[in-house]
């Protein structure tokens, strides 16, 4: 599913226009996304959980030649699903 299968779906559910709820979607996605750059946890309780993770430097190898190279530090988002979304798939 993309967010277009993802808009019409909620479309068909909610009887909105697709205009609006590309509107709606397009906006929780932005809150979403603005609350991680806070680093604040999103809880959506029976959906999931994201946070933000950092990882530190480190040096690696390159598997290919061996040599050293540095790897930076980074940050990257975390999704842990909720018990309704585990029991659902199961």
């Amino acid at each position: 599913m993309n967010k277009n299968d993802l808009i019409s779906a909620v479309a068909d559910q909610t009887d909105l226009p697709k205009a609006k709820t590309a509107e709606v979607v397009d906006a929780v996605f932005a809150a979403i996304e603005a609350a991680l750059k806070r680093k604040e946890e999103v809880r959506l309780v029976g959906f999931g959980s994201f946070a933000t993770a950092t990882r530190k430097a480190s040096t690696g190898r390159n598997p290919r030649t061996g040599a050293e190279i540095k790897i930076e530090a980074s940050t990257s988002v975390r999704f842990k699903p909720g018990k309704a979304l585990k029991d659902a798939v199961n």
